[in-house]
């Protein structure tokens, strides 16, 4: 009996530390896996924060190369590269909102002049034109106020108010083709006085490091880069301008042609 009360006891033992040792290894399984966790969101958060800081030290670089490059190629000759790229531009800007105030649907015009022509007469035409906008509607204008002079007064009328037209559509193009040939010339300007600038450094004082010289030669040319970058924008715009110009003066064309053909079609003056 005595046996088997001490066997019963050592299976109990074997059994309680059994279950123990397997909830130790369970709450260090589950540990280790909180553990991991958190060291996943910490790495994914410092991550994070090391992106943002590098995206403004970008931002912030950028800017600050800009004013390094401002002020070592020389407040004097860059601030005149500046001016001139800003006053291409604001010419530039005025043109564009110029062009697009000036652009008609001709089609929807001619139609709504004939109707006038055949509702009301040459009036009502008239004051279909004088109440849009733009050089085709001005065009227009000019051929009704002629038409009871006949076709061909009607045709002069339009080729002459034409030209005035096609000239102010080009107004200010030759000042923004100033501004971009004098905005490289100024940056080369400023790049022969830094040149000298340099030599005269070197007869003075004698050195010749490679480190002195490059450095010299590097503020130099930040003048010929600032001019070189203004040119090639203001370029941009006036490429821009000059395709909407000819785009313009072309469809002023075939709408004169269509004005007389509007002229002849109700018989309008002689």
């Amino acid at each position: 009996m005595k046996k088997v009360f001490a066997l019963v006891a050592l299976v109990s033992m074997f059994s309680f530390g059994f279950d123990n040792i397997t909830l130790a290894q369970g709450d260090s399984t589950a540990n280790t896996t909180t553990t991991v966790v958190d060291k996943v969101e910490e790495a994914k958060e410092e991550l994070k924060s090391d992106k943002d800081d590098d995206k403004s030290k970008a931002s912030v670089s950028i800017t600050q190369k800009v004013k390094d490059y401002f002020i070592d190629g020389g407040p004097q000759f860059m601030a005149l590269v500046f001016l001139v790229f800003l006053l291409g531009l604001a010419l530039c800007i005025e043109r564009i909102i110029y062009l697009n105030m000036s652009t008609t649907n001709t089609q929807k015009l001619l139609t709504s002049i004939e109707d006038a022509l055949s509702s009301g007469g040459i009036e009502a035409a008239k004051d279909v034109c004088r109440n849009t906008r733009g050089p085709v509607a001005s065009i227009f204008y000019q051929g009704l106020d002629r038409a009871e002079e006949g076709v061909e007064m009607v045709e002069k009328s339009v080729i002459n108010y034409g030209s005035v037209q096609a000239g102010l559509l080009e107004k200010n193009l030759s000042w923004i083709s100033l501004f971009i040939a004098t905005a490289p010339m100024l940056g080369f300007l400023g790049t022969v006085i830094g040149i000298i600038e340099v030599f005269d450094i070197i007869e003075t004082t004698g050195q010749t490091e490679p480190v002195q010289i490059a450095g010299a030669m590097k503020v130099a040319l930040n003048t010929t880069l600032a001019g070189l970058v203004a040119a090639i924008v203001l370029q941009v715009f006036y490429n821009y301008i000059v395709s909407k110009i000819d785009g313009l003066v072309n469809e002023m064309e075939d709408a004169s042609i269509s004005l007389v053909d509007l002229v002849v079609k109700h018989k309008l003056g002689k």
